[in-house]
């Protein structure tokens, strides 16, 4: 699929001279910059929609981890012990 993208001068020539530096088309630096962005933004609204779900199912049944139990089961984690998450609780 053909897409144009109206671009001012100053950032085509900040492209070409990146694509120049990489050895790269501009065209495959616009496709790669595009791609890493939409993955971002992906990831992003699918951390937001989480949060979202995690905060309805709050309100609903009140079930929850403190931040000091969240904090001490990530530190185990850290340090490679292999434990389960706590038991959420109201």
């Amino acid at each position: 699929m053909a897409t144009s993208v109206k671009l001012d001068e100053d950032l085509k020539n900040r492209i070409q001279h990146l694509a120049e530096a990489r050895h790269r088309s501009s065209h495959w630096i616009m496709r790669e910059a595009i791609r890493d962005y939409v993955e971002r933004e992906e990831k992003r609204e699918s951390l937001k929609q989480d949060a979202l779900r995690a905060w309805e199912a709050y309100q609903k049944d009140g079930l929850h981890l403190t931040l000091e139990e969240a904090d001490a089961w990530l530190e185990k984690l850290e340090a490679g012990d292999d434990v389960e998450l706590p038991k959420c609780h109201i």
